[in-house]
């Protein structure tokens, strides 16, 4: 897209190298899912609310995210641009509503590296107790920064490599549940059980539609592909298959270990009272060493989907720098890409910098920052897909949904009710929702005091 005249425009930077296919970037936006930490991690508080209804749950923020998936295949495959989501509503909806998507991804990306990383210490506390939070956390972000300012080609193996360790942590959770079986699946999907004050009773319809929020939030990352499509081969062709079997494949793998636990659980009550609930099954079917070592691949899967943040962050940031939003100075050193590493090593950096800091604020309000991003930007782009059919922005994607326009309509019903259910939480919830309000204030008020008053604002295409 050109520029306006009059419109000032720091020179283009040189170009991300392509050199990825389809299994590295698979690699990657696997990673960036995590599913062995979303299962040790997130899912036990959706045993403790729903119980059973868990897999209901798991099911319905399926349908959800498969909506959501097709609407960011359909995108990226007519936009695989290293700014990811701002760039394509910016492209469909104008630039005040693509800004105000930058501004909250810039909340999203940085907030994610330091957030996974204070919470390394609590899963290591079986194996190593008493290890510090905050040290703990500096050492994630550092050393994933550091692996992130190499060759992206280098990242998707080492990322590649981790992502097997996790898998074989979830395929540990599988066999041990399938061997004994404890209970049948039917039966807890027709008649679903969760604890109250000590005794199973049946599910509620709120509990249920309370862990499907939780679950949207845990399937979460297929979309991350499109941070990395200036780096893959056909990009235009090929972008759109990555995130659909992403998607495919995150769902398996955090829905078959859930199921294969509840059915060979000997005791749900205590399975779902417990505070790590599948550790404690691996400790009771494998022993103490069983339960350290998957432990351990947890935390790998952690620092991966780390690893692969700060990848993804600092190309957005990087993309930023080509599309003229901080300053033109400030613009051309972030856009630098190093000789060696084929790599945006400056915003890499920044990245690792502003993450060392965050990790001094406390993980609670990091999470509160973070918790409506995520709603705002599927609503954004899924405004975005709709219009794009309608003036023909989109009309160059070589990949179309199928049902057009059941998943973009069908994602902005659900998220209307994951902002109701959101608002009804007074603790983590309701701020989150606050807190991103403010982030879509400062955005738009930026975009019209210092970007308007440059010109018109526009998101540069590729060199």
């Amino acid at each position: 897209m050109d520029a306006p005249a009059g419109t000032k425009l720091p020179p283009t930077p040189h170009p991300l190298a392509r050199c990825l296919g389809v299994l590295g970037i698979l690699f990657l936006t696997l990673s960036a899912t995590t599913p062995a930490s979303s299962v040790f991690i997130i899912v036990p508080g959706m045993l403790q609310s729903a119980g059973t209804g868990t897999l209901w749950a798991f099911l319905l923020a399926g349908l959800v995210c498969v909506a959501t998936a097709y609407v960011y295949a359909e995108l990226s495959s007519a936009f695989p641009v290293a700014g990811g989501e701002y760039v394509a509503v910016a492209r469909t909806l104008g630039p005040l509503p693509g800004f105000i998507t930058l501004g909250i991804n810039v909340f999203n990306n940085i907030i994610f590296p330091p957030a996974v990383g204070l919470g390394v210490s609590a899963v290591l506390a079986t194996v190593i107790p008493g290890l510090p939070q905050i040290p703990t956390a500096i050492v994630v972000v550092v050393g994933s920064t550091l692996c992130a300012l190499l060759n992206i080609r280098v990242n998707a193996l080492v990322t590649g490599i981790f992502l097997a360790v996790e898998v074989a942590a979830l395929a540990v959770l599988v066999v041990l549940g399938l061997a004994e079986p404890a209970r049948a699946l039917l039966p807890m999907l027709a008649h679903p059980t969760a604890l109250s004050g000590g005794a199973l009773v049946p599910a509620t319809h709120s509990s249920i539609g309370l862990a499907t929020t939780v679950a949207i939030f845990a399937l979460n990352g297929y979309g991350m592909a499109v941070y990395f499509g200036e780096e893959m081969h056909d990009a235009h062709r090929k972008i759109a298959r990555v995130i659909l079997t992403s998607f495919g494949l995150s769902l398996c793998l955090e829905l078959l270990p859930v199921i294969a636990v509840l059915i060979g659980a000997p005791e749900l009550k205590t399975l779902f009272g417990a505070d790590d609930p599948f550790g404690m099954f691996v400790r009771g079917r494998g022993g103490t060493l069983l339960s350290q070592m998957v432990a351990v691949g947890v935390v790998i899967a952690i620092v991966n989907a780390a690893i692969v943040t700060v990848l993804a962050s600092a190309r957005f940031f990087w993309c930023t720098g080509r599309d003229a939003v901080w300053g033109y100075r400030f613009d051309a050193f972030i856009g630098a890409i190093h000789p060696k590493w084929q790599s945006p090593w400056i915003a890499t950096l920044i990245i690792g910098l502003i993450g060392v800091i965050c990790c001094f604020i406390s993980l609670k309000f990091l999470l509160i920052l973070n918790g409506g991003g995520l709603i705002v930007t599927y609503a954004a782009i899924s405004l975005g897909a709709l219009a794009g059919r309608r003036n023909g922005s989109t009309a160059h994607s070589i990949y179309k949904m199928p049902l057009f326009p059941i998943a973009p309509v069908f994602t902005l019903l659900a998220l209307a009710y994951v902002v109701y259910a959101n608002w009804q939480d007074p603790d983590e919830g309701r701020p989150g929702m606050i807190a991103t309000g403010a982030q879509i204030v400062l955005a738009a008020a930026y975009y019209w005091i210092v970007l308007r008053r440059r010109g018109t604002w526009v998101v540069r295409d590729p060199a």
